[in-house]
């Protein structure tokens, strides 16, 4: 089963390769819908013209399918698929007649017009359209009525709802790209039932679209009340329906993972659905991993991310230059480290530039060259020991190239560790439920502690949302007053005073999942002291400079407590209830149950304004789970935040499932844990707190 095993981006790239070659499938699946065949997604393969070139093609695309490709595609990737030039659809555009264009944009009223508009000024053909979700049908009669008024639809050639609107950065990660606002949108008392349904009906067309893709469809949980209940019901009925109406729908067999699609529930994933209320600290946090540090301090946006690389000259220091990377799939390093506490990753640099350096002068050794830039010219070896070295040449530089970006992305993490201090924040977080009010106060007050005020505030609100002690108002003005006298700007605190007890009633405590960390820190982490001197002479060889002593000198060899987020908890609870704890289960007793393959598993609908209440509500609508149906196990889970997701939690589920799995019980007749985490959009600490809480502090005040 591992084998074949597909992850989310796995699937996505297969739904979006098949576009590219103009939705053509395998001659072995004729079946004209798309999905997976047996719980692997077909293999495609270019079509070809008569001179066996692959046709070549213009790809068109909105901001939505843009980011939806750009996540997990390169354009080396689009060439291989005959793609000769991408464009926006909103961008102005020549024509290129005679050419296939494909499409692939949001079933907008905009998009519609644009397209019905290239095709009546010739700009490409044949069209072939791909709506990143289904159209609805008074758009789709709009469409065909604007075609036939413009005599264009001998340009289109087809015309598909692909249901891909959503975002794909890691292999199980993935976002709605619904922007930086759904959390105040969701929350907010301004807000407009209008725009809440619009919200609401966006992240139930997004969630479908994912199921789809995974080719199967999930049992649904939730908790009572908020938005999270109202997302789960209309899902249930979006899926209900769909499998009601159509006959050869999206999850019959022909289309879908043959034993999960009809299967019994223990076979199909559980899709959980939560509001951002119930853990905000996930969102806050100073983590340690490498993904995570990127994400916060580089501002980390689709797997983008700008670095200011220092310039040496002839020993002379020159002004930084900005430069962009990539953290894509085809990165070996980036694959194995994202997850890994930073303090390994600077080991795992040190060992890769060793053994960078031991194959080149093995290559160099052989040919004679004195360097690698040589072995393109004439050295005057043997002929065969001159093409093995020019096999191995590509691949030696793309190693290069790989570690040298990784080496400037982790000098620019140590500048804002150090800077910002961050290494303190993280050890003092680790354990802040120990901190009394005295202690947080003098740190807040300390001037020394690092360089952003934001970090003070993140601090302040994750011991506030976790800490046991009685905070009275004097108390806040006292917390506020240093905050402001530090420099942050506190508008946020009115409103997480608010919301303090709600998150106390759903946040379970993390408290270590093991206590054997420790006893192997010295094996496992030598620190940055011991390899300092090393990885300086190897950033000196990379032209990075001879700084990087000063900067990883000092920085604290840390090791993250192995600790359960409480998403992750609620999780093991409605998954592998077997061995979740009785804190865990008796917060999730109450969660309901959809299930859309049972008429017995549905509810009545939530009412907009419903979105915006917290916790228990008065009307179920769905059902009361059984205790059969709460005791029962998965070993597949997609789960998703509404109003933005953490870095932090991705990790942390991810870690969760490779631990546990293998534990006896369904998990083991499995193979493995399998977790997705989904949510509306991955926000860093910094927009969330500025973005979002402070707009509702001020609502608060």
């Amino acid at each position: 089963m591992a084998s074949n095993y597909q992850t989310l981006r796995d699937r996505q790239v297969a739904s979006i390769e098949r576009i590219l070659n103009l939705n053509h499938l395998p001659s072995h699946h004729t079946d004209h819908d798309h999905t997976t065949v047996n719980g692997v997604a077909p293999q495609t393969t270019p079509i070809l013209d008569t001179d066996g070139e692959p046709i070549w093609k213009v790809l068109i695309f909105d901001n939505l399918g843009r980011d939806v490709i750009s996540s997990v595609l390169q354009v080396k990737d689009l060439r291989g698929w005959g793609i000769t030039i991408h464009l926006n659809i909103n961008a102005q555009r020549h024509a290129i007649p005679d050419v296939p264009a494909l499409y692939l944009v949001e079933p907008t009223a905009a998009n519609v017009e644009r397209i019905t508009s290239d095709l009546a000024k010739g700009l490409y053909s044949p069209a072939y359209v791909n709506f990143l979700s289904s159209i609805p049908r008074p758009l789709l009669e709009d469409f065909a009525a604007q075609t036939a008024a413009a005599s264009t639809a001998e340009s289109i050639a087809q015309v598909y709802d692909q249901y891909l609107n959503f975002i794909v950065t890691e292999p199980n990660l993935f976002s709605l790209g619904m922007g930086k606002e759904t959390y105040w949108t969701m929350n907010s008392a301004q807000t407009s039932d209008e725009l809440i349904d619009e919200n609401v009906d966006r992240i139930v067309t997004g969630l479908f679209s994912v199921a789809v893709t995974m080719g199967t469809i999930p049992i649904i949980r939730c908790p009572k009340g908020g938005a999270a209940e109202m997302i789960a019901a209309k899902l249930d009925r979006k899926l209900r329906d769909h499998i009601l109406n159509s006959k050869d729908n999206l999850f019959s067999s022909a289309n879908a993972r043959s034993t999960a699609a009809h299967g019994t529930p223990q076979s199909r994933p559980i899709m959980i659905i939560v509001d951002r209320n119930v853990d905000l600290i996930p969102m806050l946090s100073h983590s340690w991993t490498y993904q995570s540090l990127i994400f916060d301090v580089l501002k980390m946006h689709l797997n983008r991310i700008t670095v200011d690389v220092p310039q040496e000259e002839s020993g002379t220091a020159k002004p930084s230059k900005k430069t962009v990377y990539d953290l894509n799939a085809s990165d070996y390093f980036w694959s194995r480290n994202a997850s890994v506490p930073f303090p390994q990753v600077a080991e795992d640099i040190d060992t890769e530039l060793t053994k960078y350096k031991d194959d080149s002068s093995d290559v160099m050794k052989k040919t004679g060259a004195s360097s690698m830039e040589d072995l393109a010219n004439d050295t005057g070896a043997p002929t065969h020991l001159l093409q093995a070295a020019m096999k191995r040449l590509p691949e030696l530089r793309e190693r290069k190239k790989t570690l040298d970006m990784h080496m400037n992305i982790a000098t620019a993490l140590l500048k804002g560790i150090k800077d910002r201090q961050l290494d303190n924040f993280f050890q003092l977080e680790e354990t802040i439920t120990k901190q009394t009010k005295t202690q947080i106060l003098e740190l807040l007050s300390d001037g020394d502690k690092g360089t952003e005020p934001l970090d003070k505030l993140r601090l302040f609100i994750i011991w506030y949302l976790s800490t046991e002690q009685e905070v009275s108002r004097a108390d806040m003005d006292k917390f506020d007053e240093a905050l402001q006298k530090a420099g942050a700007d506190t508008t946020a605190l009115a409103y997480i005073r608010r919301v303090r007890e709600i998150t106390r009633m759903t946040m379970l405590s993390s408290g270590p999942a093991a206590a054997a960390q420790t006893s192997a820190s010295t094996d496992l982490f030598r620190g940055f002291s011991s390899i300092s001197s090393r990885l300086t002479d190897r950033f000196k060889d990379a032209g990075l400079g001879a700084n990087f002593e000063n900067l990883i000198s000092g920085v604290k060899n840390l090791i993250p407590a192995n600790k359960d987020l409480t998403l992750t908890k609620i999780t093991e609870s409605l998954m592998d209830p077997q061995h979740a704890n009785t804190s865990a289960l008796q917060k999730t007793e109450g969660y309901l149950y959809f299930d859309p393959r049972d008429s017995r598993a549905r509810g009545s609908m939530p009412t907009p304004s419903q979105a915006r209440s917290q916790g228990s509500s008065t009307a179920s609508r769905g059902i009361e789970a059984s205790f059969g149906q709460r005791r029962q196990g998965f070993s597949e889970a997609i789960v998703f935040t509404v109003g933005g997701g953490s870095m932090d939690e991705y990790g942390n589920l991810q870690e969760w499932a490779k631990r546990t799995s293998g534990q006896s019980g369904v998990a083991e007749r499995a193979g493995r844990k399998r977790v997705v985490y989904g949510s509306t959009e991955l926000v860093n600490a910094e927009d969330f707190v500025t973005g979002e809480l402070s707009r509702l502090g001020k609502e608060s005040a």
